[in-house]
């Protein structure tokens, strides 16, 4: 157990660079105080004592503002940053070192009492903010965005941004030399409006460069306008 603990605080070490000593980790850390816990928690809800199991996790809720279900199965070296609003449904998986920013839901979209929560692999990060949801599985070493909501399986080794969540592959890329900068995440939906927009302005510039070709003027009438256009173009067929 203490081996554990140990581990435990070795990987807040490495992931936080504010933690700045083993006490103050024990007495100041939410996400170390949340997952203590909920060891206790599951080991009471495995032993069938369920009501006890629920009672210590409310507990672990009103101190450290972090929910985690009984039944949510967490791996070794895991880290909540601040966890403030993290949420944990019960059937959740969640892998060795994974890193969870405050906010995150890991939640489900089902009411039957099947598998309903997601899988988190070995090494993701998971930015504040993103809901993941439903029985899905986000492969290890990915990275989740801020504020992005994942309602689809993610790849091993890729990031998922967006609303809904939308899937970039980072390829050839050392696990431990990537980061979450949320500042550097690629969107791709500004691309595609990025890209369009350059579309739209190559096709202004061959217009006009045909109507200067033909010397064209363009005129105030709007119908004009469009018939001259027409002829144009059947012109240049």
């Amino acid at each position: 157990m203490f081996n554990n603990l140990r581990a435990e605080i070795k990987a807040i070490k490495e992931k936080d660079p504010a933690a700045r000593s083993t006490l103050e980790i024990f007495l100041c850390y939410p996400g170390f105080y949340a997952l203590l816990m909920h060891r206790i928690s599951h080991w009471l809800w495995n032993r069938s004592l369920k009501l006890l199991a629920r009672m210590n996790s409310n507990l672990a809720r009103f101190i450290t503002g972090i929910e985690i279900h009984p039944g949510a199965t967490f791996g070794k070296r895991v880290f909540i940053d601040h966890g403030m609003g993290v949420v944990v449904g019960e059937t959740a998986i969640v892998g060795d070192d994974v890193l969870i920013y405050q906010g995150v839901i890991l939640g489900g979209t089902s009411t039957e009492k099947t598998k309903r929560h997601p899988t988190v692999e070995k090494g993701v990060i998971i930015g504040a903010g993103a809901k993941v949801m439903g029985n899905i599985t986000i492969g290890e070493y990915s990275k989740i965005g801020t504020g992005a909501v994942v309602l689809k399986d993610v790849p091993p080794e890729s990031t998922c941004v967006g609303v809904p969540g939308r899937i970039v592959k980072r390829k050839g890329v050392p696990h431990e030399k990537v980061d979450l900068d949320h500042n550097k995440l690629p969107d791709p939906v500004a691309d595609a409006i990025i890209t369009i927009n350059k579309h739209l302005q190559e096709n202004d510039e061959h217009i006009k460069i045909l109507f200067d070709k033909n010397e064209i003027c363009l005129t105030d009438d709007i119908r004009d306008e469009q018939e001259t256009l027409e002829d144009l173009f059947k012109r240049e067929e």
